[in-house]
């Protein structure tokens, strides 16, 4: 009897070893798809490398790949014609990366924004510095005293415009990367659809969800939640 007993505990610690191995392995796996990011057209042949394991593969013709490796990974894309990109993989699910065409100047707007890597939209920020600085100093060149509303004109509203639209991105990415849906949902219950909902409406201020206590931040979500469903 006791022979039995310990028989089943070990197939039992077995079993539950191998849903354990099979749960880490599926983890250690990134899937994702490359599109161009004017078109959105999904791209091919695009050569996908995992900066910390060395491991490289490419999309298929569907543009989709996957590759080994775990959240916190920066990945490389590369395809000829466009520009080199890396993504850092901060959440599970498939990662959408968008490429660049070489030397194409993109149109900046909010959907175009949030569809750029961490790596891009840095780029894209200083690139967005330089033109304000760049237009502002020509336009005062020489000493010569400008009108207002040429000092704030067209160009400088433009460059100032695109800043503010990347900056906020930029910081609601950081948000989002604590604010989180685990953190969330271990405190109100929301579906899938809801959760995005909420976290969009509700984000808080960064600097409130970098230095809140987890009592401050569980209070936070609870008045939030209760918000969120009278607005229903």
């Amino acid at each position: 009897m006791n022979k039995n007993i310990l028989y089943r505990a070990h197939f039992l610690l077995l079993f539950l070893s191998g849903i354990g191995l099979s749960l880490s392995m599926k983890a250690q796996e990134i899937k994702g798809i490359v599109y161009e990011l004017e078109s959105s057209q999904q791209l091919p042949n695009v050569v996908v490398k995992n900066l910390r394991t060395g491991k490289a593969t490419q999309t298929d013709v569907e543009g989709n790949f996957r590759i080994s490796g775990a959240i916190n990974d920066l990945l490389t894309f590369t395809q000829p014609g466009y520009e080199v990109d890396t993504a850092f993989v901060y959440q599970e699910g498939v990662q959408r990366v968008y490429l660049i065409r070489d030397s194409k100047t993109i149109a900046i707007d909010e959907v175009v924004v949030s569809r750029l890597t961490d790596s891009r939209l840095a780029y894209e920020i200083e690139k967005a510095k330089s033109a304000g600085q760049v237009t502002e100093v020509s336009q005062n060149r020489g000493g010569i005293r400008l009108s207002l509303s040429r000092l704030f004109g067209g160009q400088s509203k433009m460059a100032r415009k695109n800043l503010d639209l990347l900056l906020e991105e930029q910081n609601n990415r950081k948000i989002d990367r604590l604010f989180t849906p685990q953190m969330i949902r271990a405190i109100v219950p929301l579906t899938e659809t809801d959760m995005a909902l909420f976290r969009e409406q509700f984000r808080p201020p960064l600097d409130f969800i970098e230095t809140a206590s987890p009592e401050d931040v569980r209070a936070y979500i609870l008045d939030s939640y209760g918000k969120f469903k009278s607005a229903k």
